[in-house]
């Protein structure tokens, strides 16, 4: 019987400049993340971006960051980065201040 394939965790280093705070941008992008399965954390910027550290399969976060260019109802994405980087193992999605 065949070992079942280990799935390779990455890191998405995402930041997102545009309308992306007070529109509901963190609450809705974490639900997003934890529907999918996603660990990490979104967290607003002073200078009016939201940064987010995305970890799963490079399906989920492809998915995520294909989401995140869109964002909730009212937000206005003007730019989206991604770097990749090592993983953390986060536990859980969580939203910081």
């Amino acid at each position: 019987m065949d070992k079942p394939a280990m799935i390779q965790k990455v890191l998405y280093k995402i930041r997102i400049t545009g309308q992306v705070q007070g529109v509901g941008f963190r609450w809705r992008a974490s639900t997003e993340a934890r529907e999918l399965g996603i660990t990490g954390f979104i967290r607003n910027m002073s200078d009016g971006s939201v940064c987010i550290e995305a970890e799963g399969s490079k399906e989920q976060l492809d998915y995520f960051v294909e989401w995140c260019k869109k964002g909730p109802g009212y937000s206005n994405v003007e730019a989206l980065d991604v770097v990749p980087a090592p993983p953390v193992n986060y536990s859980g999605f969580r939203i910081e201040r």
